[in-house]
């Protein structure tokens, strides 16, 4: 692997990480009815919600972005990545896609098994313990060495997830200065201004500038990313150390963290509703770009959505902690969304073609 000198910055970087406290909350549930009453209100019609005057790329010109995501060494992240990986190698050559070449970028710290099944980088963890199980904080560290030490030859990059699945061609839906994300209904920086204020001062203009989104999904060029990432990396860590701002963000810091270093580059991102769907909650896949599988998806034999119980079918990612689901999962029975159904044809169909998919450790 191409690998540069470790920059001053990086030094920086290990010693801010000594100050942090890291714990995250999950709380899904919670996060899902908010989610169904969003929805209920017509939130997610309009696939653009926010797009600069005249920035229209001229017809037949494509400019190609990196996919990236990070991963850890764990089986539940090495399944996943799997079925994303193929996916995007499906996806990939298809009329209307500007995919590039596509990243993994491991942060154990050392190689593992996939190494020659998916193109890694490998990059540190964050020192042990450090993290007091907030894996997630990871991610912005882990941004930050593969951004110094790759060689990466596309001008955009696209930062996602491992339980990203591809459902259409992905075109590059930046535009120049401006990256392209995903607006979470949970994400509300006007609704937490006292907290952002702490991290965005007054003099860096309204609290409008912070964007509603996380770091994934966004296509985002590469020397804008360059810049934020460490900014991004210190908020975190700042925002961590932080009691209140910890308890009010919770598990999804690391993402308000994004949204702030961005805005204090003074970087502001096209928010589109199709760039992903998130099931059970999303019904249709329609001409929306990435299934995201976050949330567990419960039903009776009806067909009926029995959320926070668990169902008579269901299909969760949570249920694989320890190793990969089975080849030729059921389908869900008569009246679950489409979204659900393509979701686990999907997974069959990648899990069918992977070899030695149940050796995933």
């Amino acid at each position: 692997m191409a690998r540069k000198n470790f920059s001053c910055s990086s030094t920086l970087f290990l010693v801010l990480l000594a100050v942090g406290s890291f714990f995250a909350t999950y709380n899904l549930l919670t996060m899902a009815v908010h989610y169904k009453g969003a929805n209920s209100l017509g939130l997610s019609n309009d696939p653009i919600v926010e797009m600069p005057d005249n920035m229209k790329r001229a017809r037949g010109t494509k400019a190609l972005f990196h996919v990236a995501l990070t991963a850890t060494d764990a089986p539940y992240s090495k399944w996943q990545c799997r079925i994303m990986y193929y996916w995007y190698k499906k996806t990939k050559d298809k009329a209307g896609s500007d995919m590039g070449k596509f990243t993994r970028i491991l942060h154990s710290g050392e190689p593992d098994n996939l190494m020659e099944e998916i193109p890694t980088f490998v990059v540190d963890p964050l020192p042990s313990g450090l993290d007091r199980g907030y894996i997630v904080l990871n991610r912005p560290w882990a941004f930050v060495q593969w951004l110094e030490r790759a060689t990466i030859e596309e001008e955009y990059i696209l930062m996602a997830e491992p339980d990203h699945i591809f459902v259409n061609p992905l075109p590059n839906l930046a535009r120049g200065e401006f990256p392209a994300g995903y607006p979470f209904f949970y994400i509300k920086p006007a609704d937490n201004e006292k907290i952002i204020r702490k991290y965005f001062p007054k003099e860096n203009g309204p609290v409008t500038n912070v964007d509603p989104i996380g770091n994934s999904p966004v296509i985002i060029r590469k020397d804008l990313l360059e810049k934020i990432a460490p900014t991004w990396m210190n908020v975190s860590l700042r925002m961590k150390d932080d009691p209140e701002t910890d308890k009010t963000f919770g598990w999804v810091l690391e993402m308000y963290a994004y949204a702030v270093a961005s805005a204090l580059h003074g970087v502001q991102h096209i928010l589109h509703k199709d760039f992903m769907l998130q099931p059970p909650w999303d019904f249709e896949t329609g001409k929306r770009f990435i299934i995201h599988y976050t949330y567990g998806c419960d039903y009776n034999m009806k067909g009926e959505l029995t959320y926070g119980k668990i169902g008579e079918w269901r299909f969760d990612k949570r249920s694989h902690l320890r190793g990969p689901p089975p080849r030729n999962l059921p389908l869900p029975p008569p009246g679950v969304p489409e979204s659900v159904v393509t979701l686990v044809k999907m997974v069959n169909e990648a899990t069918a073609n992977i070899p030695n998919w149940d050796t995933t450790e």
